[in-house]
């Protein structure tokens, strides 16, 4: 016995001298403790976390790496080697000493070292902060001046939000992932008052969960990356941290109670809602609540060899409906549902000490579900099947695919070099449920396919650089050429829902011996397509495509410790418009040590989007409740050269910007002034008669239709501090935006090519000033957030030819979290807390007909949630 306690005792003595005891304290950039940091030593179950004070004890193997992570800061990974004492300090987050991406290609420049505007947002502060459940929702109440609306009545713009960066459309702001050129969306803007004859990218296809932090570039950026950046650049940067699983579950839902003074009887209001299953009628069921909302997340990422990994994020999202009070033309009044599921992935492999093999991308599903305008009567109406009439659902699969894929190396003369690969694809499929095909009478169906489109590009690139650190005080030179093919289709439905048929229930070939049926009491025409969205024929069938090449080279000196210049070309020939060149000159001056002077001045382009150029429907517009037969014609038909439209040809801007940032202790300010004129914006212009058409009362265009010139100022300002009774944070972000319309570009009528009303929609994009104040307070295991967004006044012409004010309007936002063990974390809040709604219209002659239109904060209310962050 004695000797088994021996060995024991001896087993028990060199265990306990092979460990090294470490200790330590954790601080902020500040100085200030930070408690409960998580500590580990890697690659074992070993790990403690600080105390109230910051101060840490931690028995580890000889050599062992310890790993010091929290939320919103920086992860850090320090090497043992024989130190005893170890103390620690953890950068903010993805704070302003950031390296970053975009707007420069210089391995040295941080967001406040560039001569451009440029803001740093850390998804995982910002997530874990907030209720806003997609990426434009979460970027409206951060970036200053990006706006984004839910719309309501506007086709596929129901299913995905257009969203603009200063004022600009959504296709003239760049969408980048970890550097790499985005695809945009098939789908084109035909209604609503933001992105108005316009395809941008779908951000929402983009997991919040995935993404490590955004960065916004805030200036024309054409000559540095090319068509679509006249507006700027948003670089998405996604995770890559391995050996940690994240995620979230959290559900929310928005008070049903508009605020406003309805006339009763009003649909959607006095406990009344839709019967969303069966014909879109007004039913009994008291609601509080509606537009519930579930989304589950995880992100898990291993190690690959030395330095490598791979990060995986999965994220399903289901949202129910909101109805809100709309006019009686209009009882589907609200945003559309969503189903979607989310697959994202981003690895590097090294496979040697400089040298890793890339890769990045997902998949993303969502079926959505809107209503149309409803039919109450007439011709539209087939009493058999909807007796009351009936408001038909818009509903959507929308499929959106990517994969990027590269080499990157650096020589042994320095030279680092990136071959890529990157394509993608956007696949939107209507299907109309709740509808009919009025000419079939008693024996239509109800559903149906009803087309849809699509949109691929592929992207290979080459990119060069090397930065000369003994070139004056550092010279990054970079260049490169990128090849880029893209292709959009619009695939037919099946038959009954674009064709018109006769009385025997034959699709009308020959309309001269085939009888229409009519309504038995108006004696109108009955119309063909399914109602709510006709579907696409084969006569809008599009298959067509495009390439372009281009060649770019940019350089940055640092002249002298104060005083950097940067200068940037770019070539680019298409395949289906001919070439552009565009530049950009900027520069940065350090006035002190804590304050930078910096500014721009570039040309800009962007080329028609394959879908201004060949998209082609016929659909029924609405205005004022009266139901018009309308087509839009592709830009390159007949049809609208006959009607005195030119061909489309690129956009060209001319951008400016001057600013200055300032750092001192914990306060942060960047200032920035921008200018942006842009010549031939593309438009959709207004409906012209169109008699000479048959079955379609009115038409209309893409056409180069205005000149426009932006003037603004970007304001941002950041405090933080720490003190005895807990740490504070505070962000005041502004945007003050003044837009005119310089020049209307025809001969022809300007009241019906572009008059009064669709000048309204486009400055409507540019609200005249948006400003956001965040404040958050956080001691051990407690954090509360408060956030105040003003929103400018926005007028709008209704189809009475009216002025829509919508006056300035202020939403808070409040949210409450409590770190329940070091795994877990429980987070309660709401988003506009008070319930606050756009100015109440009454004459029912608003764009979608409900008593608000797609502005400011949107018509769907208070929004009330809660959410349970956990990693291991």
């Amino acid at each position: 016995m004695k000797k088994i306690t021996l060995i024991l005792f001896c087993l028990f003595t060199s265990w306990c001298f092979s460990q090294q005891v470490i200790t330590g304290t954790v601080t902020d950039s500040s100085g200030s403790p930070l408690p409960y940091v998580n500590i580990i030593e890697k690659g074992s179950a070993k790990g403690t976390t600080t105390d109230n004070q910051g101060n840490y004890s931690i028995a580890v193997d000889p050599n062992a790496i310890l790993v010091f992570s929290f939320i919103g800061f920086e992860t850090q990974e320090i090497e043992v080697g024989t130190q005893e004492k170890i103390d620690v300090t953890l950068l903010e987050g993805e704070s302003l000493s950031t390296i970053i991406v975009v707007g420069s290609r210089s391995p040295k420049r941080t967001a406040t070292d560039t001569p451009v505007a440029i803001d740093i947002i850390d998804m995982q502060d910002i997530i874990t902060k907030s209720g806003k459940i997609e990426i434009n929702e979460l970027l409206q109440y951060t970036a200053p001046s990006f706006n984004a609306n839910k719309q309501s009545g506007s086709d596929g713009a129901d299913h995905i939000d257009p969203a603009t960066l200063r004022g600009l459309g959504p296709d003239q702001t760049l969408v980048l992932i970890n550097g790499k050129r985005r695809h945009s969306s098939s789908l084109i803007n035909v209604f609503g008052t933001r992105g108005r004859g316009n395809s941008g990218t779908d951000l929402n296809a983009i997991p919040a969960s995935a993404i490590k932090r955004i960065e916004v570039l805030r200036d024309g950026a054409a000559a540095q990356y090319g068509s679509d950046a006249i507006a700027g650049v948003i670089n998405i940067v996604l995770k890559d941290n391995v050996n940690k699983l994240t995620g979230s579950i959290s559900y929310g839902a928005y008070n049903a109670n508009a605020k406003g003074d309805f006339p009763a009887g009003t649909p959607n209001t006095d406990g009344n809602r839709l019967d969303t299953e069966n014909d879109g009628n007004i039913i009994a069921d008291d609601r509080n609540f509606d537009g519930g909302s579930v989304k589950i997340t995880a992100n898990y990422g291993v190690e690959i060899g030395e330095g490598g990994y791979a990060n995986f994020t999965t994220e399903y999202l289901s949202k129910n409906k909101t109805l809100r009070p709309g006019f009686d033309f209009r009882r589907g009044f609200g945003e559309a549902a969503i189903d979607g599921f989310n697959f994202f992935a981003n690895a590097a492999i090294p496979i040697s000490e400089k040298t890793e093999i890339y890769a990045f991308g997902g998949r993303n599903y969502r079926d959505t579900d809107a209503f149309a305008f409803t039919r109450n009567d007439g011709e539209r109406v087939v009493p058999s099947i909807y007796s009351n009439g009936f408001t038909p659902r818009i509903t959507s699969n929308i499929i959106d695919n990517s994969v990027s894929a590269g080499v990157r190396t650096e020589t042994k003369g320095g030279w680092k070099i990136d071959i890529n690969n990157t394509w993608g694809k956007n696949n939107f499929h209507y299907f109309i449920k709740g509808t009919l095909n009025a000419s079939l009478q008693g024996s239509s169906p109800t559903d149906f396919d009803a087309g849809g489109h699509s949109l691929s590009q592929n992207t290979t690139s080459l990119d060069l650089s090397k930065y000369y650190p003994n070139i004056l005080k550092g010279l990054n030179i970079a260049f490169g050429t990128e090849y880029r093919t893209e292709n959009f289709e619009i695939f037919a439905g099946e038959e009954g829902s674009y064709a018109t048929y006769d009385v025997n229930g034959l699709p009308i070939t020959d309309p001269a011996n085939q009888i229409q049926p009519t309504d038995p009491l108006s004696g109108e025409l009955r119309p063909g397509g399914s109602q709510g969205f006709p579907g696409y024929s084969p006569a809008n069938e599009v298959d067509r495509s495009r390439s372009n090449l281009s060649i770019y080279a940019d350089a940055e000196l640092d002249i002298s410790d104060s005083f950097l210049l940067g200068v940037a070309g770019r070539f680019e020939e298409y395949s289906d418009f001919g070439s552009t060149t565009n530049g950009k000159l900027a520069f940065r001056i350090k006035a002190t040590e804590g304050v930078n002077i910096r500014g721009s001045v570039s040309t800009g382009f962007r080329a028609p989007s394959l879908a201004q150029i060949y998209y082609n429907l016929r659909f029924t517009d609405f205005q004022g409740g009266v139901a018009t037969e309308t087509l839009l014609s592709a830009n390159n038909s007949p049809v609208t050269a006959s009607f005195g439209i030119d061909q489309l040809d690129e956009e060209t801007a001319l951008n400016g910007a001057l600013g200055a940032t300032a750092t001192f202790g914990g306060f942060t300010a960047t200032v920035d002034g921008y200018y942006i004129n842009v010549k031939d914006r593309i438009v959709l212009t207004g409906t012209f008669a169109a008699p000479q058409i048959p079955n379609v009362a009115e038409a209309q265009f893409f056409a180069n239709g205005v000149d426009t010139e932006t003037i603004g100022l970007d304001l941002i300002l950041s405090w933080k501090g720490n003190f005895d009774f807990g740490n504070i944070s505070a962000t005041l972000a502004g945007n003050i935006n003044n837009m005119t319309i310089e020049e209307v570009n025809t001969d022809l009528p300007e009241e019906i090519f572009f008059g009064r009303r669709e000048k309204a929609f486009l400055l409507a994009s540019a609200p005249e000033s948006k400003f956001s104040f965040n404040a958050n307070y956080s001691k051990n295991k407690f954090n509360a957030g408060l956030g105040l967004t003003h929103f400018s006044e926005i007028v709008l012409i209704d189809f009475a030819d009216t002025e829509d004010v919508y006056g300035a309007k202020i939403t808070a936002d409040l949210n409450v979290g409590y770190k329940l063990t070091e795994n877990l974390k429980f987070t309660i809040g709401g988003n506009n807390i008070f319930n606050e709604y756009p100015d109440q219209q009454n004459d029912g002659e608003t764009e979608a007909g409900g008593y608000w239109d797609a502005v400011q904060m949107g018509f769907g209310g208070a929004y009330y949630y809660a959410r349970l962050d956990f990693n291991f």
